[in-house]
């Protein structure tokens, strides 16, 4: 377990509601502590209940990692920690070592419990009336099972907490009372059994958690300056240094092939199998796989610093956020429970004080409201279902940053796709050059690259390729001033020029007819044009001196994505770009854009957001999560692509799509679709049958054995209805 001083940055948690209030204090001192036998609500709850000392600051129990991080005063002691946590009912494990996912007594008790009583049943059958023999099979019964159960109620009551354990144990002690000792045993056997198919479900939901993030390699092959190769931790390994990754192994950390080709396997981070060729220059990542030649690696990144590490950590958050749907869960059940007691505890006596009804009647009535109380299934549905979703999603390689994305994802209306690397491939080209003037052609490529130089736009970029492709060698830049989403003014070799799209042309005054008809000619087959030209000063008019058609290929799969975008349910497809809006247009067209926005500036791309959430509310933004920030935080979710790419991608988006692949995102809406129906089912359903089994119970029709056992079948139905999100459907 880690241990470590926090800043007053960090904030304060909420023991009960997980929310952020105050700072910590400086001194405060973090531990993180592996347990066992945290598998609900409840265990959570104790644990909370345990540590709400003056001394703990902050507490978060995290169900799916089974851990507890605890931040206290350096007053208090770790060991008194972790004893706290074991008085809550759960156990402390060292965790590095492999422990039992449900242990072995606990399986033996339920399973012990259930022939117990089932063997009384048979004898009570054959002998007609409630003998000797099979009140004693079910007395065992009742302490093989309650031992899994009465301790946990009466902690619950110490700390004045109402669970469903309690419930249960009020429920078994009447039915005992009231000399009904096989029901009593039936009601505890299936309690127990509903609590350890709950545990089951939890571990395979944290196994498949586990599986995403435990894909960082434990040891390096590193090659020291003397060319000998030795096996070392992958922590001790250092940026600069060089690494020999053999066939079939995992990449130790990120960096460059400087030495060999090979093909790489990159599924543990983008969710696709298809090997991708690396060659030296490439960049390869921790995690994954060297599927065929030995290559030599230069480190560029520390392991907690890789992008495999980036996103253990955002899996380990995203469990952290509550969704909409499990918030209201949590508050329903916080007064739910302690509602239908105090009905309980009206039915058991308002009848038989005022009415004049049989105590053993309404005191057996109430019995059954109380078991019927128990939320386990409302409870589990929720959590279960938002952690497999995020789990399979990231196993695909689209990283949700919290269940309240997922179900965003599931809810919306239209989405805002920025044109360049998500409709397009990001890379542009110069396909046309025209000279407009007399001056020869490759001084005007020199003067337009040497303006261009200066900037990291694609369509720059592109303009300097073709200068150098041409042979052209740029020149410096005396002093430069850029009209953001219009152009730059630069001297070059101590004259002024322009350099810019269509629109700011006639912003200058420089835009004849010829050239507006041949500027649309080349927007009309989805170009992007770049203008160069002497700028407008003092008695010098202006003109242009050349004009550059670029064109950006579009992606091969952006048709289908938009297309599996709009089956998925997705109304309205937008586009906003920068760029004007002929070339906008026509490629919208091509790929089956429903909206076009062209010749926007960022401040504009946030206005049209802002449009768009007001008529649909949900609205996803696609974009770099850099360049489009405004954009993408004014949208309901902000989404970038290619994240396996840049790191910023991953830390400002709420959604990251690893692999360079639209198709990703139409997978996520149907997952985020699946995610709340499958919720909102098991709320229903949990919901639904609660209220059946209460109206049967006032009508008397029901018994404590039906209750229990139709909120075990409940907690299955859920939990294997949720854990089919582990699977996505394409």
């Amino acid at each position: 377990m880690g241990k470590a001083c926090c800043s007053t940055d960090d904030l304060k948690t909420d023991l009960t509601s997980g929310k952020s209030d105050l700072a910590l204090p400086t001194e405060a001192v973090e531990s993180t502590f592996k347990v066992s036998g945290m598998d609900c609500a409840d265990e959570i709850a104790a644990i909370q209940s345990s540590l709400k000392i003056e001394q703990v600051f902050r507490v978060e129990a995290k169900l799916m990692s089974s851990t507890v991080q605890v931040w206290y005063s350096p007053d208090l002691d770790e060991n008194e920690i972790r004893r706290l946590i074991n008085k809550s009912g759960v156990k402390v494990v060292d965790p590095n070592k492999s422990s039992k996912a449900i242990s072995r007594q606990r399986v033996a008790l339920v399973a012990a419990s259930g022939i117990l009583v089932c063997s009384a049943i048979v004898i009570g059958f054959l002998t007609k009336e409630q003998s000797l023999v099979s009140m004693a099979l079910c007395s065992i019964s009742i302490i093989c099972g309650g031992f899994l159960v009465f301790p946990k109620g009466l902690r619950a009551i110490r700390h004045g907490h109402l669970d469903m354990n309690v419930l249960m144990t009020v429920a078994v002690a009447g039915a005992v009372y009231l000399g009904d000792y096989t029901e009593a045993a039936m009601v505890v056997f299936l309690f127990a059994f509903s609590e350890l198919l709950e545990a089951f479900s939890v571990v395979r939901a944290r196994k498949a958690i586990q599986d995403v993030i435990n894909v960082s390699p434990k040891v390096a092959l590193l090659k020291t300056v003397n060319g000998e190769l030795i096996n070392v931790a992958v922590d001790a390994v250092k940026v600069g240094d060089t690494v020999v990754v053999r066939a079939g192994d995992l990449f130790p950390t990120d960096g460059n092939v400087i030495s060999g080709k090979t093909e790489v396997n990159q599924a543990p981070l983008t969710g696709e199998s298809t090997p991708v060729k690396k060659k030296e220059g490439d960049g390869v990542y921790a995690g994954t796989v060297n599927l065929s030649g030995s290559v030599e690696v230069q480190v560029t990144k520390i392991l907690s610093d890789s992008k495999v590490s980036q996103i253990i950590r955002m899996v380990e958050e995203a469990q952290k956020s509550k969704a909409p749907s499990q918030r209201f869960v949590d508050q329903f059940a916080k007064i739910y429970t302690p509602a239908v007691f105090v009905l309980g505890l009206l039915i058991c006596f308002v009848p038989p004080l005022f009415f004049g009804g049989r105590w053993e009647d309404w005191i057996y009535k109430a019995l059954v409201l109380l078991v019927i109380a128990c939320p386990c299934a409302l409870v589990i549905s929720t959590p279960v279902s938002i952690v497999s979703g995020l789990t399979a999603m990231a196993r695909r390689g689209v990283l949700v940053k919290g269940g309240i994305f997922l179900e965003t994802l599931g809810r919306l209306k239209a989405l805002a796709v920025d044109k360049t690397g998500t409709i397009t491939e990001g890379v542009p080209q110069v396909l046309v050059m025209k000279k407009w003037n007399d001056l020869p052609e490759r001084e005007i490529v020199k003067i337009a690259a040497s303006i261009e130089k200066l900037s990291n736009h694609p369509l720059a970029q592109a303009v300097v390729r073709y200068a150098e492709k041409s042979g052209v060698s740029v020149v410096g830049v005396e002093q430069s001033q850029t009209e953001q989403g219009r152009g730059i003014f630069a001297t070059v070799e101590g004259h002024e020029y322009f350099l810019g799209n269509h629109r700011f042309t006639h912003e200058l005054g420089v835009c004849s007819s010829d050239l507006e008809k041949y500027l649309q000619s080349l927007e009309e087959q989805a170009m992007s044009v770049v203008v160069v030209g002497h700028k407008p000063h003092d008695d010098c008019v202006g003109e242009v001196l050349g004009v550059f058609g670029i064109g950006d290929k579009i992606r091969e799969e952006a048709k289908a994505a938009i297309q599996d975008i709009h089956k998925a349910g997705c109304e309205t497809v937008v586009m906003l770009s920068g760029d004007n809006n002929r070339t906008v247009s026509a490629i919208s067209k091509q790929v089956g854009i429903d909206k076009v926005f062209g010749e926007l500036l960022p401040e504009g791309k946030v206005t049209k957001i802002k449009e768009l959430v007001s008529e649909y509310k949900y609205v996803g933004m696609v974009g770099d999560g850099v360049n489009d920030a405004p954009a993408l935080a004014q949208a309901s979710i902000g989404i970038a692509m290619g994240a396996i790419g840049t790191d910023a991608a991953i830390e400002t988006a709420d959604v990251a799509l690893m692999k360079d692949d639209l198709r990703q995102l139409s997978v996520a809406i149907v997952q985020g679709r699946r995610t709340l129906g499958i919720i909102r089912f098991n709320i229903g359903f949990a919901l639904a049958l609660k209220a059946l089994f209460l109206i049967l119970a006032l009508l008397g029709y029901s018994s404590m054995w039906m209750a229990i056992a139709a909120d075990t079948g409940a907690t299955l139905i859920v939990i294997l209805n949720a854990l089919r999100l582990l699977k996505i459907q394409n």
